[in-house]
């Protein structure tokens, strides 16, 4: 294993997976790789890594960007960074037909938690600043009469254009968001509840907080309620058992406590 220390991180075992990668093999692989290591958190030991943060992570992705995490995942499995071989949990996501018609015809609504949207907020707000920037250099590099070969405009023309597709995206979804409130069942975990569920494999306690897709962050704790797993624990009660069927095998753990968002943000027992 080299000089790779006992407990890696993600970054240190994606820095040599990459390095053995024939060049002509590594840029194709190396983007998807690090956007990977970034959304799980760079500095986490790659020992911590659960087939729930790689399934959530799939939550995310094209189809495909599949086939070279899988090989990521394999590679850390055969080098025995992991007892768990985590390649089959990463899936894409399926959008279906119907969901598309829903997005469409913009119907669809979006729960968010309170610093979910205020997240997204800012995020939209940063992004315009940014845009803003671009076609000011758009406007200078356009200056230069000769357009055939005027690399800095092409490149700031595509980063305006990747800039309003994101900012296009945030505003819909700022639009059709609702932001969670307090008129549901207390005695049932739900969108925005932080619950703790114990591993009855292994008795190892950890806790997720049910968000939104758009939300999801299993490296803080964040769980899509469209995940496998976040469907599961929905609408269920302190104290029940839920499995998750996974190509890797059932997955069983049990609910120890569901914990309420409240109005001020704090978090409390139910």
């Amino acid at each position: 294993m080299g000089n790779i220390e006992h407990n890696p991180t993600l970054t240190q075992v994606a820095d040599a997976f990459l390095s053995h990668l024939p060049p002509e093999e590594r840029g194709k692989i190396q983007a998807e790789v690090s956007k990977f290591v970034r959304w799980l958190g760079s500095s986490r030991q790659v020992k911590d890594i659960s087939p729930v943060d790689v399934a959530s992570y799939g939550e995310q992705i094209i189809p495909s960007a599949v086939k070279p995490l899988r090989s990521f995942l394999t590679y850390i499995q055969k080098k025995g960074f992991s007892s768990i071989n985590l390649a089959p949990h990463l899936r894409a996501k399926k959008t279906s037909s119907k969901t598309a018609t829903i997005w469409q015809g913009g119907q669809a609504q979006v729960t968010l938690t309170a610093q979910g949207y205020a997240k997204l907020e800012k995020e939209l707000a940063s992004l315009k600043s940014q845009r803003s920037r671009v076609i000011e250099e758009i406007q200078k590099a356009a200056a230069d009469k000769d357009f055939r070969d005027n690399a800095p405009l092409a490149a700031a023309r595509e980063q305006k254009a990747h800039l309003e597709g994101r900012i296009q995206g945030l505003e819909a979804t700022l639009n059709l968001a609702r932001i969670m409130g307090e008129d549901q069942d207390i005695s049932r975990a739900k969108f925005g509840d932080t619950v703790v569920l114990s591993d009855l494999s292994s008795g190892k306690e950890f806790s997720y907080t049910l968000v939104d897709p758009r939300e999801a962050n299993p490296a803080k704790g964040k769980l899509s309620v469209a995940s496998p797993l976040g469907k599961a624990i929905l609408d269920k009660e302190k104290g029940q058992t839920v499995e998750v069927v996974a190509p890797a095998g059932t997955f069983r753990c049990r609910i120890e406590n569901i914990m309420a968002l409240s109005t001020e943000g704090e978090v409390g027992p139910q």
